[in-house]
């Protein structure tokens, strides 16, 4: 069964965004056609999955339940005393395991589709391994004796590395699988609207301490950032005020999502790519560690989603990683040093001792990241040339400068092709607190320069600036003449 076009309710307003995602799971849940349907979502804390699937049971009439860490005769009773809440009878008799509550919930379809929502499913499969082997042989019965049912069953967990597990190509819930669902956070536009704030400076700002997490909206109240002004006064009395959810957030999560691991080795990984260390061999060096052991520690923090790594732009064979929750970068290239004295002295007085660490190492690849971002998700095909395919930061030795750092571009632009590598359409540079001149476009043309001696074809690739505080006159004259492609503030949260 795969789930067809069906009319259902509007969304919500109480949901914010989301619109694609509740289509997706209006259209599975209130499928008609036979047979029981299998639906997943995953996704890291806080990013909405548990608000989004209580409102679709409540808008849909489905049933909702909401694994805990605890003892299988626990999870059952409770599952039980909720179900029967919901169809307003009792069992006949006791679950004797998993196989009766299965068939209990999957009877909820037998006369109309119905969501039917278990959430934090990797909680149940820690008490109880043999739970997808039971979902998959009561499906395979249903389908065999009971073609009428239409049961619409929802799986939905944080713990990704689990999630994945569970519903790859090698498990037996994996032919079943009808959707496959992933919320993300917001992306830096929608995160903006979420926070209220029309200003794009301070949006970024904003986005650079908390990103595009929705529960961190309701975690400061009514206390957003009331302007460029307040950013510093903000700062202090949500984040780094100890009587606030959001100071030790960072901790908590990485509590979270790190489960048993050795977390005084992952903060210190964090810690070393929040200070500007990008590949595993740069960090192994920073930590003292052999590289295999610091590989693990990378690898656990990818697979739990707070890493992303990707290809150089230039040499693919570098693999550079980022942090995926400004929060986490935040607190690993700022707070962690100062976390005592937020805890003894004024927040302000500490701040401006925070602060232009904020800007250089929080701010600056931040904004990097978002102009990336704005390549791949909102510009117009037309002013690259081609729709892009990836964007990435690029490095690339400058024999000039021989034993000095490497040429870099921060937004490397590129589209398809039947060749390798991919059709270079632009390179920029990033400055988040520079007003940017011609000199910035020399730098961009010697890089081409450099590029071509390697065997890359720069014909028709498009140098461009992005700056978070302007463009000279010049610039702007050179940019008219079609020399330069410009992105400033104002194209990133509104134009293309």
């Amino acid at each position: 069964m795969s789930p067809s076009d069906v009319s259902g309710p509007a969304k919500p307003k109480t949901v914010f965004d989301r619109d694609a995602e509740w289509d997706a799971l209006v259209a599975f849940a209130g499928d008609t056609r036979s047979g029981p349907g299998l639906g997943v979502v995953s996704g890291r804390l806080r990013h909405g999955k548990t608000y989004l699937l209580k409102a679709l049971t409540a808008a849909l009439g489905g049933f909702y339940f909401g694994a805990q860490s605890a003892a299988q005769a626990e999870s059952l009773r409770r599952l039980a005393d909720e179900l029967s809440q919901y169809t307003g009878t009792k069992p006949s008799s006791p679950w004797r395991g998993w196989e009766d509550a299965v068939d209990a919930l999957l009877a909820l379809g037998d006369r109309r589709p119905v969501p039917i929502v278990i959430d934090e499913f990797a909680d149940l499969v820690r008490q109880s391994p043999p739970l997808p082997s039971v979902i998959h042989s009561a499906y395979r019965r249903l389908r065999e004796t009971g073609p009428d049912n239409r049961a619409r069953l929802v799986l939905s967990g944080s713990a990704l590395p689990v999630m994945h597990r569970l519903f790859s190509a090698a498990s037996p819930l994996h032919e079943l699988t009808d959707l496959e669902l992933t919320l993300g956070p917001l992306d830096y536009r929608q995160a903006a609207k979420l926070w209220s704030i029309d200003d794009p400076g301070l949006a970024l700002l904003v986005h650079a301490v908390v990103g595009g997490t929705p529960a961190y909206r309701g975690y400061v109240g009514e206390r957003a950032a009331g302007g460029s002004d307040d950013f510093d006064t903000w700062v202090c009395r949500t984040v780094l005020n100890p009587r606030t959810p959001l100071f030790l957030e960072a901790h908590h999560l990485l509590q979270e999502e790190t489960d048993h691991w050795d977390r005084a080795l992952c903060h210190s990984a964090l810690a070393a790519i929040a200070s500007g260390c990008s590949t595993q061999g740069e960090i192994a060096e920073r930590l003292g560690a052999p590289l295999t052991d610091a590989a693990r520690w990378l690898a656990l923090l990818r697979d739990n989603g707070l890493l992303h790594g990707e290809p150089d732009a230039f040499r693919p064979n570098l693999i550079r990683l980022r942090i995926t929750e400004p929060l986490l970068a935040f607190e690993h290239a700022a707070v962690w040093s100062y976390r005592s004295a937020l805890e003894q002295q004024d927040a302000g007085e500490v701040w401006q001792r925070m602060r232009p660490v904020f800007d250089s190492a929080v701010v600056g690849p931040h904004f990097a990241q978002i102009c990336r971002d704005w390549v791949m998700n909102f510009a117009d095909p037309a002013v690259f040339g081609a729709h892009p395919v990836t964007a990435a930061h690029g490095s690339l030795p400058d024999p000039a400068r021989r034993a000095g750092p490497d040429a870099q571009a921060e937004v490397v632009v590129r589209g398809p092709t039947d060749t390798r590598p991919s059709a270079l359409l632009s390179v920029g540079v990033a400055r988040w607190d520079a007003v940017m001149d011609l000199h910035h476009l020399e730098q961009l043309r010697h890089l081409l320069d450099l590029l071509a001696a390697h065997g890359e074809d720069v014909t028709h690739t498009r140098p461009a600036c992005y700056s978070g505080v302007g463009f000279t006159s010049a610039l702007r004259a050179a940019e008219a003449n079609g020399h330069v492609v410009l992105v400033d503030l104002d194209r990133l949260y509104r134009g293309r």
